[in-house]
């Protein structure tokens, strides 16, 4: 990730010879390889999507083309640009918001009665105030409906351009003007939502959204392949002949990987700058066993080691929005004060890791099991309980719930 930095200070001629590094990561399930590409993009705030290898078929088969992956990270792309240029622009979009609420309060050029006002709409005196304003329902239509994929949008697109008219009592040419607007008379802390999201769209205007996004998938994007272990064939195992999801996937991945331009509804994609992740579990086959070629673009080879029972303690304590964190918040939804001794984390910590060595090695994915075995009884009690009550999930109580999985030979409702 620094050398995609490094790239950028490079003189013209040198940076476009500098392609980016791309990873294979190999390691069981669980144990984070997907969760290391999606930080990746967040420290750099790049355009990211996750794929899986199996739900693409060699081009000619019936199913989805790997050029779709591009499509969908311009489309990712264009969302986050959106969401930036609008965090960047909402500042000034506010104080313009301000001004135009207090055009709608002051009828005189009186400068005291408009400061006097000032103060009272940022104290928030006035918000229970109703003022009339004008709504522009083609600007808000995206708002109304959310964020669609781009064949929802079309498809909203045409129903809102027959139903909307219609709705607005629009009457031939003449009621152009009535078909987008509409005055209301609303509270002022609705108004200004209302407002704002109008002025974000005026400076979102001027500004190519498009452009940008483009540019930062081609310069930034990150593709993470998972289960690319799935297209891959063991050296002796029989040939499958025609399977459309197997090496036929892979030599389509070839150029993309490579580099090539693709064609996506927003403009033309290169993909020669583009970061590649891939990964699997590689049990019943080998890195070796995937096309030559398509190792050759993977260089760097990341191999992660299964979850000890240390790691998922760890799991359990330090990131900031464990699971620990989140019963405790949950239940201080019901005014119940819940807390967890060492002994108990560390307990169920040791049981998620004999699970996983005598059943399946889900890796992480375990503790949630884990966990909702523990707060089973205590999560539905805690609804009765009184406002200010205090609970606390102690080493004995974690292995009387959890008793039966070391007992019961049976564990196969254990397994997710």
């Amino acid at each position: 990730m620094r050398n995609r930095w490094r790239r950028k200070q490079l003189p013209a001629e040198l940076r476009k010879e500098v392609t980016p590094r791309n990873v294979l990561m190999i390691g069981p399930t669980g144990c984070g390889k997907t969760e290391v590409a999606r930080r990746m993009a967040a420290l750099g705030g790049a355009p990211f999507i996750k794929v899986e290898a199996t739900k693409f078929t060699e081009v000619g088969y019936h199913g989805r083309d790997v050029e779709k992956i591009i499509s969908d990270l311009v489309e990712i792309s264009i969302s986050l640009t959106k969401k930036n240029k609008t965090e960047e622009l909402k500042g000034k979009a506010e104080k313009v918001v301000e001004e135009r609420i207090l055009d709608y309060l002051v009828n005189t050029e009186s400068k005291n009665s408009r400061v006097s006002l000032r103060d009272m709409l940022r104290e928030g005196l006035l918000d229970d105030l109703k003022i009339d304003i004008e709504i522009d329902h083609q600007k808000d239509q995206g708002n109304l409906f959310g964020k669609m994929d781009p064949v929802a949008e079309k498809k909203r697109s045409q129903i809102t351009s027959i139903l909307l008219p219609t709705a607005l009592g629009k009457k031939g040419a003449s009621g152009r003007n009535n078909a987008r607007t509409e005055h209301k008379r609303i509270p002022i802390s609705e108004a200004r939502e209302i407002i704002l999201i109008s002025e974000l769209e005026k400076l979102l205007e001027n500004t190519d959204i498009t452009k940008e996004a483009l540019a930062a998938v081609e310069e930034n994007g990150i593709v993470f392949f998972d289960e690319i272990d799935k297209i891959c064939s063991g050296s002796d195992s029989p040939k499958r002949g025609g399977d459309a999801s197997d090496e036929g996937v892979q030599r389509d991945l070839l150029p993309l990987v490579e580099g090539t331009t693709i064609s996506t509804k927003h403009g033309n994609v290169e993909t020669d700058f583009i970061l590649f992740v891939a990964s699997g579990a590689f049990h019943g086959v080998k890195p070796s066993d995937m096309l030559p070629e398509l190792q050759g673009r993977l260089p760097i080879r990341v191999e992660l080691q299964g979850l000890t029972e240390n790691d998922l303690y760890r799991i359990l304590t330090e990131p900031v929005s464990n699971l620990i964190r989140q019963q405790v918040e949950l239940l201080a939804t019901e005014g119940v004060t819940l807390e967890f001794e060492n002994d108990a984390i560390k307990e169920i910590a040791r049981m998620a890791a004999l699970v996983n060595r005598n059943v399946e090695n889900i890796g992480a994915r375990r503790l949630h099991t884990i966990m909702e075995r523990v707060m089973e009884e205590l999560s539905f009690d805690a609804t009765e309980l009184g406002e200010g009550s205090f609970l606390t999930v102690k080493k004995a109580l974690v292995e009387k719930r959890l008793s039966d999985i070391v007992s019961s030979t049976d564990q196969s409702r254990y397994i997710l």
